[in-house]
């Protein structure tokens, strides 16, 4: 076939048509068994198809008569989250056919729907060791007055035995930017402790000190003795590196948490407490298991926690489950507005963007009011018991 102007034309308009009908499509929460903590919504708020066709087809008819897309978007997830100016903005991890992930800006007036792409993907200046790959950014607008972006920066490993092309290195990336358009790049964060694939900064200075969350481990892939969620206190982060890392929540045995844990966006700050939303790791015969958790630490010693509920907040559901990592949620982003609504943004299987929406009294009430895991079956058919009793009469 020898496509002509008018095929392609038409073609055009019905690419246009759908892709509008996509991005102003009306996202409603689900309602059915509402469990008083948080609403899910019906759809994700971004997928691959959301991205703007002006970045993956040629839209010119002599060097693109088929209208071919010659650019693959394969997924758009694990987006860091910040409101400015009224604004609701993700930097979203948006992975190529290629395999390779880069980071792009999406607005929306309400943060529920209606997302659209910035016009074009962030600019990230490299350091003297260029990344092969870079993904699941956090956004913090520190006190010290600047928006900071801290993201896994992967290179391939040079101890790699010869032939192996799959052995990685993971080190926390950082950069900061007033306005999410331009970038300054700092140095990879340096830890003491082994590889760093999630690294997040506490949104205000400690003892004059920048805090950091992180996630000490032995390999890429492989935990070992490291894992769990760290704090590291750095003088000057224009060259961060951290000697000492303490370990303030532990990945703990038979638990949501077993193999690996780590910090999601940074806390917000609340009357009670700092409030975290955190991912937990275990291991099923589906292959790892991805789920987020909730925690308060001390609102004057953030490395001290409070309150910790048991099990999960959230775990993968339906539609969640599949994709290309399956049975994973993971968050590094979330939204508190002046209404103190709480928007939880969540990438389910390393494929999608979805939302969910609570409160900060809500929150609070859960990670203040929901019994901690007492690590036996035993134990957890008393927690149940009381509760039983409690109700006794009311039901």
């Amino acid at each position: 076939m020898n496509p002509t102007r008018k095929y392609f034309d038409d073609r055009l308009k019905d690419l246009q048509k759908q892709h509008k009908k996509l991005l102003e499509k009306a996202n409603k929460p689900i309602t059915k068994f509402y469990n008083g903590i948080y609403y899910r919504y019906k759809n994700p708020v971004l997928t691959a198809e959301h991205t703007p066709l002006h970045w993956r087809y040629d839209l010119n008819f002599e060097t693109n008569p088929y209208l071919m897309q010659r650019i693959g978007i394969n997924a758009t997830f694990n987006s860091g989250a910040i409101y400015l100016d009224g604004k609701y903005l993700l930097m979203v991890r948006v992975e190529g056919w290629d395999r390779k992930s880069f980071f792009a800006v999406a607005e929306s007036p309400n943060g529920i729907d209606n997302w659209r792409f910035w016009e074009r993907p962030v600019c990230l200046p490299e350091t003297g060791d260029p990344a092969t790959n870079v993904y699941d950014m956090r956004l913090v607008s520190h006190e010290d007055g600047w928006i900071y972006g801290l993201f896994c920066v992967e290179r391939k490993d040079p101890q790699a035995p010869s032939g192996d092309t799959s052995m990685a290195t993971a080190t926390g990336g950082i950069a900061r930017t007033n306005d999410l358009v331009t970038w300054q790049r700092l140095p990879d964060f340096v830890s003491h402790h082994g590889q760093q694939r999630n690294l997040v900064l506490h949104p205000e200075f400690i003892h004059g000190k920048y805090a950091f969350y992180t996630r000490p481990q032995d390999g890429f892939i492989e935990v070992g003795a490291g894992g769990g969620i760290g704090w590291a206190l750095v003088d000057d982060i224009t060259k961060a590196e951290a000697p000492d890392e303490t370990i303030i929540d532990a990945k703990v045995y038979h638990t949501i948490k077993e193999l690996k844990n780590g910090q999601g966006p940074a806390p917000i700050k609340t009357e009670k407490g700092w409030l975290h939303l955190a991912h937990g790791v275990r291991g099923c015969a589906a292959g790892l298991r991805y789920v987020l958790y909730l925690m308060l630490s001390d609102l004057n010693d953030p490395s001290k926690i409070i309150a910790r509920p048991g099990g999960y907040f959230m775990a993968p559901e339906k539609d969640e489950r599949i994709g290309d990592v399956s049975n994973v949620l993971f968050s590094n982003g979330w939204i508190r507005n002046e209404k103190d609504e709480v928007f939880i943004y969540y990438g389910s299987s390393d494929t999608r963007m979805h939302v969910a929406t609570s409160t900060v009294g809500q929150l609070l009430d859960y990670v203040l009011n929901t019994p901690e895991d007492k690590f036996t079956t035993a134990e957890s058919v008393k927690t149940i018991n009381r509760l039983i009793d409690k109700n006794r009469g009311l039901y």
